[in-house]
């Protein structure tokens, strides 16, 4: 979870007092009504019948005394570098670009820090393999694992994950206990968690809650993991360890909670059994997990943006660019389609594709529904692996967008390459107009406009000429390595 140790100081309350005083009032206004009665009589008092109990509070015993000591402590004492997370942001607030960009790296250098790494983790074999969360051993040279009786080994990776946040370290011990594996895709929003960790160091510390979603995405992080979000406690220490369902079964790793002090704040997001267990199974046979992979950026498709679009309601994955010769330019996907099933699943948002086309293995042919220009269409994509390769044109011309406020050029041999992009124009600069509001600057390059792409200044000239005044149009713009569509209103002339 990449948070520093320290305690937290809970924070009393004064409840006594308050029922002290609720139970004064109660029995005040009884014996104001029985002195106002009729003498010799009493209020009828109507018991109510006793409610049937839908749901039995779980008793957790069986699976703290079975799978108990299959917990294990992970620690070291390493040194790790911490990025300085101010920069200066070049964009306006009120730019798309402002928040879009936050995330890129700034100019700051990285600072030094001393950390003491702690974690849990959980013993899948006697001969000592276990599971734990890759970023509690990402880093560390000197790997400690302490089982519950206090015994203590050095570990060694034998593989990690940072997609998937996943790694099997081995020890050199025999006849240990383990815990059983479960299914996380049988898991049920409402159901009983139960999860047993090292929390500031705390030997096998129990919490309880249940599942609060399922298939959390979460941003900027982590985006092939199809989170398990509940509400179960966990705190620095509690990362690796596992949680289990009422059958005693582990169906999720704790890896990340939302906290704005360092503490468990009611959100806690866990790794589901299934999606950690494919990076274990190939670390077992000494291979690298294998991702499915489609070509495309996304993004989210806001009202502004679907009106735009001409679609009926902001949902789905808008396709921002397809990478040549990947999966998805094979099957004819393309910029500006919205991507709104896949394998017949709904898509609501852009978060729900990363891990669903992860999780696909590679060769396998899936139908995905589109919409292109407002009208649904369904593809069927072979889902490959392979890292995008570019393609380059050269060419030299500019031109002058007086509707945009812009002067944009040829896209070149090295632009195409440090943007990661094969076609284009690229803005050389910008004065007064819809481009300076939306806080485009030179250096961006312009991708597409209206769903047509762009390919020379001239031809994206002759488009903007016959685009309508004052209505909203989407434009595709790239910065660094990440593409955005925008909504821009182009003046008269």
């Amino acid at each position: 979870m990449g948070m520093k140790e320290k305690w937290l100081q809970p924070r009393r309350l004064m409840v006594a007092a308050a029922a002290t005083a609720l139970g004064f009032g109660l029995g005040a206004t009884g014996w104001a009504y029985s002195a106002t009665g009729n003498p010799g009589s009493a209020p009828t008092v109507v018991t109510p019948a006793t409610p049937k109990k839908l749901v039995d509070l779980p008793d957790f015993t069986p699976i703290v005394q079975k799978y108990g000591n299959a917990i294990v402590k992970i620690d070291d004492s390493d040194t790790k570098v911490v990025s300085n997370q101010q920069q200066n942001d070049p964009f306006p607030k009120n730019s798309p670009f402002y928040h879009f960009f936050q995330s890129l790296p700034g100019d700051s250098p990285p600072q030094k820090e001393k950390m003491e790494a702690l974690g849990s983790g959980f013993i899948i074999s006697p001969d000592g393999y276990i599971v734990t969360a890759g970023h509690v051993v990402r880093g560390m040279h000197h790997i400690i694992v302490t089982l519950t009786n206090h015994h203590a080994y050095p570990a060694k990776v034998v593989g990690l994950s940072v997609r998937y946040d996943t790694a099997l370290l081995k020890i050199d011990a025999h006849n240990l206990p383990t815990v059983e594996l479960g299914n996380s895709k049988t898991m049920k929003v409402g159901q009983w968690l139960l999860a047993i960790g090292m929390p500031f160091g705390f030997y096998n510390t129990v919490t309880q809650g249940v599942v609060s979603a399922l298939d959390r995405p979460l941003p900027h992080d982590d985006e092939y993991i199809p989170f398990i979000q509940s509400d179960v406690p966990i705190n620095p220490g509690n990362s690796g360890g596992p949680i289990f369902n009422m059958e005693g079964q582990v169906v999720g790793i704790n890896d990340q909670i939302y906290t704005n002090d360092g503490g468990y704040m009611g959100l806690s997001f866990s790794i589901p059994i299934n999606t950690a267990m494919r990076a274990v199974h190939a670390f077992e046979q000494h291979k690298k997990p294998t991702f499915g992979w489609l070509g495309v950026d996304v993004q989210q498709v806001n009202p502004q943006m679907a009106k735009a679009l001409h679609l009926k309601e902001p949902v789905g994955a808008l396709v921002a660019s397809v990478t040549p010769d990947e999966a998805a330019a094979k099957a004819g996907l393309k910029a500006g389609d919205v991507i709104v099933t896949y394998n017949h699943a709904p898509v609501y948002s852009v978060g729900q594709l990363p891990p669903i086309v992860g999780d696909t293995p590679p060769g396998t042919t899936v139908p995905i529904g589109i919409l292109r220009r407002g009208k649904p269409e369904t593809l069927q994509v072979t889902i490959g692996t392979m890292p995008p390769k570019m393609r380059y044109v050269t060419e030299e011309k500019t031109e002058d967008i007086h509707r945009l406020g812009l002067r944009v050029t040829t896209l070149g041999r090295n632009e195409q390459k440090r943007l990661g992009i094969h076609h284009g124009v690229l803005i050389e600069s910008v004065y007064p107009g819809p481009a300076a509001q939306l806080g485009l600057v030179d250096g961006m390059a312009i991708q597409q406009i209206n769903q047509q792409a762009v390919n020379s200044p001239g031809q994206f000239q002759h488009i903007v000429k016959g685009l309508p005044a004052h209505t909203p149009i989407p434009m595709l713009v790239r910065k660094g390595k990440q593409s955005l569509y925008v909504v821009v209103s182009l003046s008269q002339h």
